[in-house]
């Protein structure tokens, strides 16, 4: 039988970028159950919780990888750090 993952890319990255992300996940549960959220406003303009601007940090995040990979024939690892900034941002004054 052939293995269902085959087409999948499993690079080092991409394996990196998935365990942050569940990492991520673990801690925002253990966070909200520790010291629930309250909803704030920020730079967004929408008021938002915890959970409201990691899942728009994330989304963020990746357009801005995408574009990376799209825009320049630069390091990919570059494009990331730049998301992942996007994405502290985000989560810290969204």
């Amino acid at each position: 039988m052939e293995n269902a993952f085959e087409w999948m890319a499993w690079t080092p990255p991409v394996a990196i970028f998935f365990s942050a992300v569940v990492l991520m996940l673990a801690a925002m549960t253990v966070w909200e159950l520790r010291s629930p959220t309250i909803e704030r406003k920020g730079f967004l303009p929408i008021p938002t919780t915890r959970g409201d601007r990691l899942f728009i940090g994330l989304l963020a995040a990746a357009y801005v990888n995408l574009a990376w990979a799209g825009a320049t024939d630069l390091t990919q690892w570059i494009g990331a750090a730049i998301g992942f900034v996007v994405l502290l941002v985000v989560m810290r004054w969204g």
